[in-house]
């Protein structure tokens, strides 16, 4: 069954209330659109937060001393930075943001990367893939090792 929506343009019924129901949803601002050249653009901000949030310049300093201190054995700082600039990271509205929350991205993808095969290794391979040297390498043997247990 087709009925014609207000364009004129003959639409099903599904159609129609799905329409209506994201009409609604952007009405009550659930959704955003891209607006066309004729409709006012929407507003983008540099962090999740929205309006709450920092400016652009706040953001930018904030993004470039999270990125300079996630090289100082801090890497978590990128993960931080990554979220908390996601607009800027999703968007090309922030150009100077961008650049520090993208390296900081792929610095925290390496870095996890590097994390997990160091994990893996020691976990599946343990005294098998590492031989003789796996005792100097482990450490849960450090309190024997120095006499430090009273049951030794």
């Amino acid at each position: 069954m087709e009925r014609a929506d207000e364009t004129g343009e003959r639409r099903s019924i599904g159609e129609l209330r799905s329409s209506a129901a994201v009409a609604e949803a952007e009405e009550a601002g659930l959704i955003r659109r891209r607006r066309t050249s004729n409709q006012a653009p929407v507003e983008v901000w540099p962090t999740i937060d929205g309006p709450l949030g920092l400016t652009e310049e706040e953001s930018l300093s904030y993004a470039r001393n999270f990125f300079k201190f996630g090289f100082l054995l801090l890497p978590w700082l990128w993960a931080v930075n990554c979220f908390y600039f996601w607009p800027a990271l999703t968007t090309s509205s922030f150009p100077r943001l961008r650049q520090y929350v993208f390296r900081s991205a792929v610095g925290f993808s390496i870095f996890t990367v590097l994390l997990s095969s160091w994990a893996l290794t020691f976990a599946i391979g343990g005294e098998r893939l590492l031989g003789p040297v796996w005792e100097s390498l482990v450490m849960y043997n450090v309190a024997e090792k120095y006499g430090l247990t009273s049951w030794s």
